[in-house]
């Protein structure tokens, strides 16, 4: 079949009749680039060009509900932006999305609430944000301009990392309980001039290793 009529059929499916679908078709078709694309055959169509396809006959009808398992396979980056950019707009009108994969780092730019599952069981479920929060372990970069003093652990924090960039010296350190950032900046304020202070946030790929590992630690005790 010609990807055009198979379009077609799938849409009638649906609930669309044939003028319906066929100008639905030629929306999604445009948006993505893809007209010339009408009348290949579909062996004609990369892995890449696969999921287009689909991913326009999953959405066709304008579903409340649209189930997503690994959308991004077979992309480069310029087309992943460009499904990335209709996922996001399909939420934004209303729709409640369910993505499924392995790429953590889709999940922070797309998702509000998230489940991690190891073999087969989920570990961990919440808000992203919360999530997030909850594994932050109170750990900082921090950038000044270079200078003879030297910066070492003290009473509010424990120095991990010491690198030097050109005239730019830049601290990883741990806040010690009970004390805080601006505790910290306090007594380094007086001996270096501070270009940048950035909090060191867990990414998701990062908290689902931690998870998986203490859960296997677990199930070995």
């Amino acid at each position: 079949m010609k990807v055009g009529e198979q379009m077609i059929y799938l849409a009638q499916l649906k609930g669309l009749n044939r003028i319906d679908a066929k100008k639905k078709l030629n929306y999604w078709f445009d948006k993505l680039n893809i007209a010339d694309w009408w009348n290949k055959t579909i062996e004609d169509l990369s892995k890449g060009m696969q999921q287009k396809v689909q991913f326009v006959a999953t959405v066709i009808h304008e579903p409340r509900l649209i189930i997503l398992d690994e959308p991004f396979s077979g992309f480069d980056p310029v087309n992943a932006q460009i499904i990335q950019d209709e996922i996001l707009e399909l939420n934004h009108k209303g729709a409640t999305i369910i993505y499924s994969t392995h790429r953590m780092e889709t999940v922070e730019e797309l998702c509000d609430n998230i489940a991690l599952i190891n073999k087969s069981r989920k570990i961990l479920d919440g808000a992203l944000y919360e999530i997030k929060s909850q594994y932050k372990n109170q750990t900082y970069t921090i950038e000044f301009l270079k200078s003879n003093v030297s910066i070492q652990s003290n009473e509010s924090f424990e120095l991990i990392e010491t690198t030097e960039n050109h005239d730019i010296t830049r601290i990883k350190i741990k806040l010690k309980i009970p004390h805080t950032i601006n505790d910290v900046l306090l007594s380094l304020i007086p001996h270096v001039q501070i270009h940048q202070v950035q909090e060191i946030i867990p990414t998701i790929h990062d908290i689902f290793i931690e998870k998986v590992t203490q859960t296997s630690i677990y199930e070995q005790n």
